[in-house]
């Protein structure tokens, strides 16, 4: 029986050091819910924290209407999976998905149907038989994974659980992750550093910045309509430019003018901040003049790096990116010294407040 979660104003400090300074959050029951974030934005704190291994300084956190702030972690009834799998080697799969279910006294029968079941989930009963040794790294995190779900625990947490896995393992096992976790429908709280990998498991998406939640949304809102320009540039690639709105309107240091019909009306002039992701590009026959300075390729995608002359960047920035998918290259890369013209689509972009701190595009979600 899983069960929503309500995080409310908790703070977290380690000595003089505040890390969380008041964040609250609501999960949904059932929900696969990822915490996204730089190193040491506080993810795994408040993972630990909802885990009960970290002490609570303010706020509280409830499991359904239950206040959990003074319940030891051993009694949350939670399932854990860690980066470093932490599965006993001297145990054979079975043994080690055994082990939860032994330490709380189910009976004999009862554990064998639930590890069979469980095995047969995570498809790993060609290996019950197995020493940790004789698995690969997807077949251990997967003995982690079935030992975690097999308590039926209220709810799963997972820490960078693929972190170790490399790039096509990552792939395979983030699919298996979800399909499992739609099997069970267990609420689920999944922290990772890696953008793409939280787009493809989520449900719902906290970006986090020095223990801060910047934005609450589904993957598509998350980059689609992102609400800042730290979540505009964490999530995905995106060129960041000077320019001047006035009304629905764009205009660019280098005189360049553009129509964008989400962007809220500003009804004075002001300076702001627009975002265009790499893909949002258009080539084209006229345009914003660039010139190609390097190519990679990056099998689906060809990426482009240009500049722009003429243009205002932040941050002392001296290049952009483009991207074209391999299917509308046919080939035909484009060269470095090469002049090309380029018109960004007015449906996609973004724009911000000058100090980057919020959107000024219509339907932009937090939550």
């Amino acid at each position: 029986m899983s069960v929503s979660i309500g995080i409310e104003k908790v703070v977290k400090r380690f000595g003089d050091a505040t890390i969380i300074p008041g964040l609250s959050l609501n999960i949904k029951n059932g929900e696969f819910f990822t915490l996204l974030g730089p190193s040491g934005c506080g993810k795994t704190t408040l993972l630990r924290m909802i885990a009960g291994f970290n002490s609570i300084e303010e706020g509280r956190i409830l499991f359904d209407a239950d206040v959990i702030n003074k319940i030891p972690a051993y009694k949350r009834n939670i399932g854990m999976v860690f980066q470093n799998y932490a599965i006993f080697p001297h145990l054979t799969v079975r043994q080690n998905v055994e082990y939860g279910l032994k330490q709380r006294k189910v009976p004999a029968a009862e554990i064998k149907q639930r590890v069979d079941s469980i095995l047969e989930i995570v498809k790993i009963t060609d290996y019950m038989d197995r020493l940790p040794e004789r698995l690969s790294g997807g077949q251990q995190q997967r003995v982690a994974l079935a030992r975690a779900i097999v308590i039926h625990p209220t709810v799963l947490l997972m820490d960078e659980p693929l972190s170790n896995l490399d790039a096509k393992l990552r792939i395979e096992m983030r699919a298996a992750i979800r399909e499992i976790q739609n099997q069970i429908g267990i609420t689920t709280i999944y922290v990772t550093h890696d953008q793409e990998e939280a787009l493809a498991v989520s449900d719902r998406i906290a970006v986090m910045k020095s223990g801060v939640i910047q934005q609450v949304a589904a993957p598509e809102e998350i980059y689609v309509h992102p609400v800042n320009i730290f979540v505009s540039t964490f999530i995905g690639r995106s060129n960041l430019f000077h320019a001047t709105a006035k009304g629905n309107n764009l205009s660019f240091p280098n005189g360049y003018q553009l129509t964008i019909p989400r962007l809220i009306e500003q009804k004075e002039e002001q300076k702001v901040i627009v975002s265009i992701r790499p893909e949002e590009f258009i080539m084209a026959e006229s345009g914003i003049p660039a010139v190609v300075l390097k190519r990679t390729f990056l099998g689906k995608y060809v990426n482009y790096d240009l500049k722009f002359p003429d243009f205002d960047l932040p941050d002392g920035e001296t290049s952009i990116e483009y991207s074209q998918h391999l299917g509308d290259v046919n080939e035909n890369y484009l060269s470095a010294g090469e002049t090309i013209f380029l018109v960004p689509n007015p449906q996609k972009i973004n724009v911000f407040s000058l100090d980057e701190s919020r959107s000024l595009m219509k339907g932009s979600v937090n939550g």
